[in-house]
């Protein structure tokens, strides 16, 4: 391994691309200068379509929780009865976040490694119509589940008027998302995953309908105030200093974006998904989650006959790979594999082969090349 050389495969912070260094490290602005009023006018009609709507993006310069914490705070009031869908550990950051605001939670547990059922949340509202606010996560990072966001926009919608917000942190930018469509009223995403940047900035579209809430909502807030930031946009402007490298940088990766198309940038992560999967079958070692609830960007593995923190020690160790581990209970027992943002499907046979050969290292029986194989017959068949 060389000094300098890391491959980063954790599900975020994701690599940064090249061309999106050299953008933030040209020379400073001043934040309330012609060239970021020019920078936020070029920058916000390129975030609508990665969010599918017509609303105009906010862009906070806080982590993916503060967008959260952000929804929360703006959209539901002390004492209000809210529902939260807990698929593993950022399902229960959102009841964390609403127990600080005194919120009166709901929560709604599923096993982790499985999506929530539409059906039953379609029973549970239909028993419980005092629910203000669902909150739902998109793809649950630590179980690397995706959930059937449009199936539940649609219970929501058909059932009730209460607001559908929802985590989108750490897929937004690599999956399908269709924000006015399918009926979501607040959408959160934070740099650091598959829009290729540094962690340092959230964003979070809002629907009409939330606005409409949003604006009766009297509990006082001042950095995460929604309106404050809705209101300077206007003006190409943002209300207090911005993460100005950053967003020289999300210029970059929105040209990116642009470039390759979102339909190609989509089957991308859906590729690297595919090949990341059937490289761990061929290898006889078990996944976390169903073929059909699996996200494009993470991939959860849960080995049954060696330690998921020894393998990764080795590949941080020798090779210079960092996976990430399980959170909560799931620490220890799994091992997880970032695939998106600037991210390829050539990154990924690297990665498979050096997993390989690290497995090889802590002594599991395997036969080399044949995760590699597997996940270059999906590229072959795929022609990504």
């Amino acid at each position: 391994m060389l000094r300098d050389q890391t491959l980063l495969r954790i599900p975020g912070p994701t690599p940064v691309p090249p061309s999106v260094q050299r953008a933030m490290s040209q020379p400073m602005i001043g934040h309330r200068d012609q060239e970021t009023k020019d920078l936020l006018k070029t920058i916000t009609p390129k975030l609508k379509p990665i969010f599918g709507t017509e609303q105009d993006i906010l862009i906070l310069s806080a982590s993916g929780t503060a967008g959260l914490e952000a929804a929360v705070v703006n959209a539901v009031q002390p004492d209000d009865d809210v529902l939260v869908i807990v698929t593993g550990a950022f399902g229960d950051r959102f009841v964390k976040i609403c127990n600080e605001y005194r919120i009166s939670v709901h929560r709604y547990d599923v096993a982790w490694g499985e999506a929530v059922s539409p059906d039953a949340i379609a029973s549970y509202l239909s028993e419980h119509p005092e629910i203000k606010a669902v909150f739902a996560t998109y793809c649950e990072t630590s179980t690397g589940v995706l959930n059937p966001i449009e199936e539940l926009a649609r219970v929501v919608r058909q059932q009730t008027d209460t607001l559908f917000i929802v985590d989108g942190v750490s897929c937004v930018g690599g999956v399908q998302t269709k924000m006015d469509e399918w009926g979501i009223d607040i959408l959160v995403t934070g740099s650091q995953k598959a829009m290729m940047l540094p962690a340092g900035l959230t964003f979070a579209a809002v629907s009409e309908r939330a606005w409409h809430v949003i604006e009766r909502n009297e509990r006082p807030s001042f950095y995460l105030d929604f309106k404050r930031y809705r209101d300077s946009l206007a003006n190409n402007s943002s209300p207090f200093t911005p993460a100005l490298s950053l967003l020289l940088g999300l210029e970059q990766t929105l040209s990116m974006l642009e470039e390759e198309g979102l339909e190609q940038v989509y089957q991308r992560h859906q590729t690297m998904k595919e090949m990341t999967r059937a490289a761990f079958k061929a290898l006889n070692i078990p996944l976390l989650t169903a073929d059909e609830v699996s996200s494009p960007t993470v991939t959860a593995i849960k080995p049954d006959d060696f330690e998921a923190e020894k393998l990764r020690g080795v590949l941080k160790n020798e090779f210079g790979l960092s996976a990430a581990g399980g959170q909560q209970h799931l620490k220890g027992q799994i091992f997880r594999i970032g695939h998106m943002g600037y991210c390829s499907p050539i990154d990924v046979l690297q990665t498979i082969s050096i997993i390989e050969t690290a497995l090889h290292r802590i002594g599991k029986s395997i036969v080399l090349g044949a995760g590699t194989r597997a996940a270059q017959e999906v590229l072959l068949k795929g022609g990504n």
